[in-house]
């Protein structure tokens, strides 16, 4: 079979790209994923923060994260993350509209989408899956109907705006439940409806999108392939098991390799590591606490750049030599949007750049509405408190 090298020259490194007969625009569904979720971004850009490229000048954030070698980008959507007069909940205030803008940019440097519906207005995770308002009083069938039409009107609104959509997932670290539902029977059923409206949409489009489905943590392995099984025994129709890897929370990169090839192995499906991140410092930009701090750290990795690469590229390994399609790190780019904290507390309200504004607390009263501020992630992004690129991020290259 006859190859070509060719060399790319970016603003960040130089890139040697092996070309096989047949290479096209396209992504190609046989690359090592090396993706980062930015769904923050138009807050923090509309809060003032600036990023910049490898050569020192303010550059469009999908642009320098291309020139890296990120080659997929992820996007949480949250149904209506506003309360009733139109304050926005924080956390990037991640609705329809701004994954859609964020897609566009994305598909401007050649990278797909990942669409990551968390089904909720606000944040979804393992400690809470709260229903949008709009389903709060609605019985689980009509919540599956509502599901359907909100997914494949939000999955045209991003292509419509010019995303590439490559992969979809239907719920957000879905362990305990989905949209206020917590028995398995309707949590299935939603799932059910989600993921033919994936189908659906992809279909009217002609193009084939991955799904996937998505839990934590990698320590609970016997947990974790009691969800396949479950999701195998109920024939759901999905692509991809996804999961969280944080290492001060979730296990050890052995565990992960475990767990990734037994779920291959056993059900036939692909992996792929949805969420994973690791701190290049101790120090908070923003004035207010950051969640990962000195007792959180590995021995292996410090708390610097170096330290921050090293273990992106040993998940990397990892994950390559378990088949796993590849990595997503969990918003690299949330930086502080000021040094002064009672500036930066008005642009955390305005314009949601913050984890959680006080807005959410009527939605969220025992996570957000306590503790709403601004990032607890600035130290664990790829960019310094002035948007510069570290040189932990060439690690993507």
């Amino acid at each position: 079979m006859k190859k070509r090298l060719i060399f790319v020259v970016t603003g960040c490194l130089i890139v040697i790209v092996l070309c096989l007969p047949g290479c096209s625009d396209q992504a190609s569904t046989d690359v090592f994923i090396k993706g980062m979720d930015v769904s923050s971004v138009i807050s923090l850009e509309q809060s003032g923060a600036v990023f910049y490229g490898c050569d020192g000048k303010p550059q469009e954030l999908l642009k320098t994260l291309s020139e890296a070698g990120v080659n997929y980008i992820r996007v949480r959507v949250w149904n209506d993350p506003y309360d009733g007069n139109g304050n926005g909940y924080g956390g990037g205030n991640c609705d329809t509209d701004k994954a859609a803008a964020i897609g566009r940019r994305a598909a401007k440097y050649g990278m797909p989408l990942l669409v990551d519906f968390h089904y909720s207005d606000f944040w979804a995770d393992p400690s809470r899956q709260y229903a949008p308002k709009a389903l709060e009083n609605m019985t689980v069938n009509q919540k599956s109907a509502e599901i359907y039409d909100f997914t494949v009107n939000a999955l045209a609104k991003i292509s419509d705006a010019g995303a590439e959509i490559g992969m979809v997932q239907i719920g957000n670290e879905i362990n305990s439940g989905l949209a206020g539902e917590y028995e398995w029977e309707n949590i299935l059923l939603l799932l059910r409806s989600a993921s033919r409206a994936v189908r659906d949409f992809a279909s009217s489009k002609g193009r084939s999108i991955r799904i996937a489905v998505h839990f934590a943590p990698v320590a609970d392995k016997f947990g974790m392939l009691w969800y396949a099984g479950q999701l195998d025994g109920a024939g759901l129709d999905y692509d991809i098991f996804g999961i969280s890897y944080y290492p001060y929370w979730h296990g050890s990169l052995d565990e992960m390799k475990e767990l990734l090839s037994d779920v291959k192995t056993q059900y036939g499906k692909e992996t792929v590591v949805l969420e994973t991140a690791y701190p290049f410092t101790l120090e908070d930009g923003d004035g207010f606490q950051n969640i990962i701090g000195q007792s959180d750290l590995l021995r292996e990795y410090p708390a610097t750049p170096q330290g921050q690469a090293e273990f992106v590229k040993a998940v990397m390994k990892a994950s390559g030599e378990c088949g796993a399609l590849g990595i997503f790190y969990w918003e690299g780019a949330w930086i502080p949007v000021g040094s002064d904290p009672t500036a930066n507390r008005t642009k955390w309200e305005k314009y949601g750049s913050g984890w959680a504004s006080s807005y959410c607390a009527r939605y969220d009263p025992d996570n957000g509405g306590r503790y709403y501020g601004g990032s607890t992630w600035d130290n664990q992004a790829f960019f310094d408190a002035d948007g510069k690129p570290l040189d932990s991020l060439r690690v993507f290259g």
